[in-house]
């Protein structure tokens, strides 16, 4: 994986002042709420992560063989002039208020560099000298800088180990588990996998989780400890150089190699540890492998340049989640309102919470979907109460009759209901029999209708019950949304069961009253109407089934068997032809008074469906629920409740004030962090010359390995939003021109080795 610019410019000024930026987001505690871009030293315990420490930064770290690092140490190495050396603790988020201020104030700034004596002022700091505790959730923070220190930070953890001992249980284990992988699942760490040949690589706990947390390896460069261990010529040697080559378990980082002092060369010199280091990689297999993956000053060309590389890649990223945080802070402060301790403060929190209560209510009902609460589709009230109405409709057409009466035999449906109109005449001819009073023959009596209708309409009330129920639960999920958006979790609770509750309860029942009072003239009452549709209804069912009639006689009077096919012309006789149309009587007056009687059942039953769906749609659901709910919080609801009301309603609970000192501490670190991410601006030209080499060495690994393009691709769509969302949190000053083309010294070939920075350098113009 090629890095931008050769290994000099790493240590550049730039370099620092980006690497400081994203170190101070972490000091000033934004790591808590958003991840950012780091480092982290990973490796079971006496794996030598300590010693990697120690030949990086050129500093002695305390190491023992069997009790290592006992709580997370940031270590962040400065290039200046002066030697220096400044130290901090962070607390845990398991302290307690007093702890975290007794931590918060441990200061150790010296500059005789004395590690030993930090991390024994550290463990005495955090309460790991006695038995009770061995390690710490707390993070202790070393800033050195020097002439000969790289540009890095790193996060050192303590050592995985799986049986305990007198120093360290089984308890112990866990919690250094928990705390490790808290970290490599952050997805932009960098995994810094140390792994030691003096053991076997598959017992090694960080191989295991390490592939389990990225299995891709996109995040992960092994780091092989100890390889003056192996034997010459074994296969154990055999094994390590091949994974060095990246042969075995594939990192996309790839691995390196490191040696390390050993117990007996324990007091020699830095200096003389770095001799040794070199003459030991320059025989044996250790030829075969690329010098940049050999050797503690390869290894920070290649850490500094792939800490570069993340940070530059997760920009975008940083930048939306610190952005997404501020809006949920503000959002939640909004919710939560300014400090609430007298009754007037208390009332004016009602007031606000009533007032945008009732105005987003009123927008929900005229179906005026502005506010980005209504994103929420349940929460468009008219939307919803229209589409139920719609459906409402539908169903009472489709299942609101008892029966469904036929003529024709082929054309029944597959339904219980459906009954042939032959059939039912006779069901209603016993009727008519059962309810004769002093009607002419050929008539019938006026009450047989209204028994048919209520036999007929007999589902309306279910379903209309049921209707009513979905449109009241509608009406109450917006409702309780807008509280619930607008007030704080206690309040909105409150609100709910004390007022609005009790207040939707009543008016659920008299919606309840006016939906039956609607239905009981159809369900019990004798059939009225001065609608003309139902006279025209009946003619229109009547004039169907006398086309019927007539074209069944017109069939037989012309005996279609002997028409010629397509002839034109006929000869018949006038006369007889009106005698068969007209003169045709029904004998059976029952037949016929049976038949009336349901043709203006039916025609009524059209007519009475419609008044019912709209008048449950006006009279009951809009004027008996959706015009009354921005009257259920109004001001004149609030201005009505007593003190000892408002108190109980409103009164602030040491959970909402703890809250809004969570959501302000929160708020407040992100906004001083997004000022620190306003000075990466002018590193805008930076990464898009970085992203432009990425992107060709996308399109030269094609072939060889699909996943870079993938990853690379994914780089590009982040890197195109850095200034827009950076933009929006800047000045109109200092503006920098990302079209303006500048000439830049660019390595492709770069790998983190000292001798690759001539190596396929080339000019470029961006």
């Amino acid at each position: 994986m090629a890095v931008y610019d050769g290994g000099s410019s790493l240590q550049s000024k730039d370099h620092r002042d980006l690497l400081d930026i994203i170190d101070k987001l972490r000091a000033q505690g934004i790591s808590r709420f958003v991840d950012l871009p780091q480092i982290i030293v990973c490796g079971d315990q006496s794996s030598g992560k300590s010693s990697v420490l120690e030949a990086i930064s050129g500093l002695s770290f305390p190491t023992k063989d069997n009790l290592c690092t006992r709580f997370a140490t940031e270590l962040i190495l400065r290039r200046s002039a002066s030697v220096g050396i400044e130290v901090h603790i962070t607390p845990g988020p398991d302290r307690s208020k007093e702890e975290k201020d007794r931590l918060g104030a441990f200061r150790h700034a010296q500059s005789d560099l004395d590690i030993g004596q930090i991390v024994e002022s550290a463990k005495d700091a955090m309460g790991l000298n006695g038995d009770a505790k061995v390690f710490s959730t707390d993070i202790l923070r070393v800033e050195i800088s020097g002439p000969s220190q790289p540009h890095l930070t790193m996060v050192d953890l303590p050592g995985l180990f799986l049986a305990g001992n007198k120093d360290q249980t089984e308890h112990d284990s866990e919690l250094v588990e928990s705390l490790v992988l808290s970290y490599m699942k952050k997805p932009r760490s960098i995994i810094l996998a140390v792994v030691s040949a003096k053991s076997d690589f598959a017992l090694q706990q960080v191989t295991r989780h390490t592939r389990n947390l990225d299995p891709q390896g996109l995040r992960t460069l092994g780091l092989i400890t100890k390889p003056d261990t192996l034997d010459e010529g074994s296969d154990s040697e055999q094994f390590f150089v091949e994974l060095t080559q990246n042969k075995d378990v594939q990192f996309k980082l790839g691995w390196h190699v490191l040696r390390n002092r050993n117990y007996t060369e324990r007091d020699v010199s830095m200096a003389e540890r770095d001799r040794i280091e070199t003459e030991f990689f320059s025989g044996g297999v250790w030829t075969l492998l690329d010098g940049s993956q050999l050797g503690v000053e390869a290894l920070k060309l290649r850490l500094s340049g792939v800490l570069r590389n993340q940070i530059l890649v997760q920009l975008p990223n940083v930048l939306r989640d610190v952005e997404v945080g501020m809006q949920e802070c503000e959002l939640k402060l909004q919710k939560l309102g300014d400090s609430r301790v007298t009754i007037s403060e208390q009332r004016r929190y009602l007031l606000r919470t009533s007032s945008s209560c009732s105005y987003l209510l009123k927008a929900a009902i005229d179906g005026v979907y502005t506010d980005v609460l209504f994103r929420d589709v349940e929460m468009r009230l008219r939307a919803v109460v229209q589409n139920t109405l719609s459906d409402f409709a539908q169903q009472m057409r489709h299942r609101g009759h008892t029966k469904i009466i036929q003529d024709d035999p082929a054309c029944s449906e597959d339904d219980d209901r459906v009954i042939l109109r032959s059939t039912y005449m006779e069901e209603v001819k016993r009727l008519m029999r059962e309810s004769r009073g002093r009607e002419l023959p050929g008539t019938y009596n006026p009450l047989i209708v209204a028994d048919l209708f209520r036999e007929q309409c007999k589902p309306w009330q279910a379903l209309a019950h049921e209707f009513i129920e979905q449109v009241f639960g509608a009406a109450s999920i917006t409702v309780a949304g807008l509280i619930q958006h607008f007030a704080d979790e206690r309040t909105a609770e409150s609100l709910l069961r004390e007022v609005v509750g009790p207040s939707m309860e009543s008016l659920k029942v008299d919606l309840m009253t006016k939906t039956d009072e609607i239905l009981k003239p159809h369900l019990s009452g004798h059939p009225i109407t001065y609608n003309h549709y139902l006279t025209e209804n009946v003619q229109k069912a009547q004039a169907g089934r006398h086309r019927q009639d007539l074209e069944k006689r017109m069939k037989s009077f012309f005996r279609e068997d002997e028409l010629a096919a397509g002839a034109t012309n006929y000869r018949f006789d006038m006369r007889s032809l009106l005698d068969t149309l007209v003169y045709y009587m029904e004998p059976d007056m029952d037949k016929f008074s049976c038949s009336m009687a349901i043709d203006m059942m039916e025609a009524y039953y059209k007519v009475a469906l419609k008044k019912l769906v709209d008048d449950v749609s006006i009279l009951a659901v809009e004027e008996c629920l959706i015009q009354k709910l921005p009257s259920l919080l109004s001001s004149d609801v609030i201005c009505g409740l007593t003190d000892a009301e408002i108190q109980r309603l409103a009164g602030e609970s040491t959970e909402s004030a703890a809250e809004r000192k969570r959501a302000t501490e929160k708020l407040t670190v992100l906004e001083n962090g997004m000022v620190e991410l306003k000075r990466l601006k002018k590193y805008y030209p930076s990464i898009l010359r970085h992203q432009d080499n990425l992107n060709s060495e996308a399109v030269k690994e094609d072939s060889a390995n699909d996943r870079d393009i993938l990853v690379n691709a994914s780089a590009t769509l982040a890197m195109e939003s850095i200034p827009q969302t950076l933009e929006t949190y800047m000045p109109e000053t200092s503006p920098i021109s990302l079209e303006q083309p500048e000439f830049v010294e660019v390595d492709d070939n770069f790998d983190g080795s000292k001798n690759s920075s001539k190596k396929g350098r080339k000019k470029k113009w961006y």
